[in-house]
């Protein structure tokens, strides 16, 4: 089959490779849609330590082309979409429930193959089969809202609280739509980019700017969640916290990264800063929502490139113009 291969850190070739073989409780998903986002960035310029060569894609869904000998609740036919989440289920973490923090936490399409290929190999537990209606391709955006899901489970998610959300990206966009369902009073964005701040307005936000100084709002905001990583907006993001409020670090920084915070402001005025890892038990629920339209595929894909041209969508995605970028078989 053929398959996009990061070889070494920054050169990613299309190559031809084994097709998968499922084990006793494994299947083949034919792969018709993957997105791309800032994890992979981060394995193609050579962080989180992966083994290359590595095919990565951990955002797809398809249809089921093979199944084990001991698979009974998907068949050959069926369309999925797939939790990237390998949990040894043994070790500490997984046994008081945080698999998402496995000591020997693995993820398909970020330590072992994943779906930038034409087949990829999944367990069936980590199958949500997708109702009728529902778009295979499309279907590659409930691993990420699985992370948002995930995101807004270690959020207060009082009814009335004010959001500021950094980036309007994708991930900034889901937790956008996610907010407005929580019961938020308001939700501003804030991106330097005008057209995904459109995208923003389009869906609904509250306010939107550049910058935060750009708002009327001197007390802060209840909840403030960084989507972008980077460590100017989460120094800025981390100072708009209202009394008693919380900072939801999201977007996936560089591993050396270092970000300023006021331990006495922490203290004096109550403030929570929390982090939201991958997935974790979101992945049906992330489902459950993308198949009642809280996302529209429509919106939040902007480009759809074949495998071939795998490296060009990476490069489109890398310029931040855009939204989802995805590439499909």
């Amino acid at each position: 089959m053929k398959a996009a291969v990061i070889v070494t850190p920054g050169h990613i070739a299309l190559e031809s490779v084994p097709d998968p073989t499922p084990g006793p409780r494994d299947v083949v998903v034919q792969v018709q849609g993957c997105g791309i986002c800032g994890t992979d960035l981060h394995i193609l310029d050579g962080e989180f330590a992966p083994a290359y060569p590595l095919v990565p894609g951990h955002e797809f869904a398809g249809t089921v082309v093979a199944a084990g000998r001991d698979v009974t609740e998907v068949r050959v036919g069926d369309p999925v979409a797939v939790d990237p989440s390998l949990h040894c289920g043994e070790c500490h973490q997984c046994r008081r429930g945080r698999g998402n923090l496995c000591e020997r936490w693995n993820a398909i399409g970020v330590t072992v193959a994943g779906g930038a290929a034409e087949f990829a190999l999944a367990p069936v537990r980590n199958c949500f089969r997708l109702p009728d209606g529902v778009r295979p391709a499309d279907a590659a955006l409930i691993e990420p809202l699985s992370c948002a899901v995930r995101g807004f489970d270690v959020l207060p998610r009082r009814l009335g609280d004010h959001y500021l959300i950094y980036g309007a990206g994708t991930m900034g966009l889901m937790m956008l739509e996610l907010a407005k369902r929580c019961g938020a009073a308001t939700v501003s964005v804030l991106d330097p980019n005008p057209d995904r701040l459109a995208t923003a307005v389009r869906l609904g936000c509250s306010a939107s700017a550049a910058a935060a100084d750009e708002l009327d709002r001197p007390a802060g905001w209840d909840v403030v969640i960084d989507c972008t990583g980077v460590v100017t907006a989460i120094d800025d993001g981390l100072r708009r916290v209202a009394p008693g409020g919380t900072f939801l670090q999201f977007g996936v920084a560089e591993q050396a990264a270092r970000a300023t915070i006021e331990p006495y402001r922490v203290y004096n005025k109550e403030i929570s800063i929390t982090g939201s890892m991958a997935v974790l038990h979101s992945f049906d629920r992330a489902g459950e929502l993308f198949s009642a339209g809280v996302l529209d595929p429509e919106v939040f894909i902007s480009h759809r490139y074949p495998l071939d041209s795998y490296a060009d969508a990476i490069g489109q995605f890398r310029a931040g113009v855009g939204r989802k970028v995805q590439v499909c078989a």
